[in-house]
């Protein structure tokens, strides 16, 4: 099978992706069924209505009929005054779990100080739920190499991988694994992905990775294990040499970080369910609040990094 190799059939705005049966997961699949709330890269300390945002999506979440909800990172800073914000999330009447993002850390915070806001007992962690083996990564690892990339870090240190290998040679369940930074994006995603992908991949129990951090609408299979990459909640990230005042002044100078990006008009989140050797998805369609990245000469992006107002629906089959 060729590195990334995956057939999508699009119609209605939704896509379906087949993998070869029998290809790195278990060969009979749970045949119970699993239905999860994701959301992705709220960024409460940049966006100025992130508060609505998450409500929406804890909302709508609350009206399904859900295992558990997750967001992907990027969330909030540990300031006592986003603990409202949290109260958000925490309202959620069932299970709720987190994934730390690089942003979470922002001000000098440390992941130990994140964990403590978020009420989480480690980086990373694992559950069970009806039939399915779920793990937490946590992608924010100090790459030790003098050679690292430069920015924020993205690397599964060693410590981590040791745990993933053993996590996945004590289950004989169906894996899906959460991260912020994803396994697959050569260029921002986590440094030593190749290293994590032969982990997954040697176990032979992975089906599907999802992550955010890229806000973007992606995904692919490379070996026999699909990569997911769920789309902000928020905006697209542009830059400085696209910033835009699209609010008030006042909301400006309140989040200056605004302008370097393009809202969604509404928040983006999905829903998963996982049933019978199929992973459906339901996102969500929003637009670019004006003016959008084309009208102010954003040059177009590659495939695996579409600049999109939408997490798609995709009905994975493997």
């Amino acid at each position: 099978m060729k590195r990334r190799d995956f057939i999508r059939y699009g119609f209605g705005g939704a896509s379906i992706l087949i993998l070869p049966l029998g290809v790195n997961a278990l060969a009979s699949g749970s045949k119970k069924r699993v239905r999860f709330g994701v959301c992705a890269d709220v960024h409460k300390d940049i966006m100025h209505d992130a508060d609505n945002r998450l409500q929406a999506f804890v909302d709508e979440a609350s009206k399904q009929k859900l295992d558990f909800i997750i967001q992907l990172g990027d969330f909030c800073r540990p300031y006592d005054q986003n603990k409202e914000f949290l109260n958000i999330f925490n309202h959620y009447a069932g299970s709720k779990y987190h994934v730390i993002g690089n942003h979470d850390m922002d001000g000098g915070f440390s992941r130990e100080q994140v964990l403590d806001f978020l009420e989480t007992d480690s980086k990373y962690y694992s559950f069970d739920h009806n039939g399915y083996h779920f793990i937490i990564l946590d992608g924010n690892d100090q790459n030790p190499s003098p050679d690292k990339a430069k920015g924020y870090a993205r690397f599964i240190g060693e410590e981590q991988l040791q745990w993933l290998e053993n996590d996945l040679g004590a289950t004989n369940l169906p894996c899906m694994v959460f991260s912020h930074q994803s396994f697959e994006n050569e260029d921002f995603g986590v440094e030593n992905q190749e290293q994590v992908r032969a982990i997954l991949e040697k176990a032979n129990k992975v089906v599907a990775c999802f992550s955010g951090h890229h806000h973007t609408d992606y995904a692919c299979s490379i070996n026999g294990i699909y990569y997911i990459q769920i789309n902000s909640m928020s905006y697209s990230w542009l830059g400085g040499d696209y910033q835009t005042i699209r609010y008030s002044k006042e909301i400006d100078e309140k989040y200056p970080w605004i302008k370097y990006t393009a809202p969604y008009e509404k928040p983006l989140f999905a829903f998963v369910e996982l049933d019978k050797r199929k992973i459906q998805i339901e996102g969500v369609q929003s637009q670019f609040v004006s003016p959008t990245p084309e009208e102010i000469g954003f040059p177009q992006q590659p495939k695996n990094s579409p600049v999109v107002p939408v997490i798609s629906d995709r009905k994975i089959k493997y």
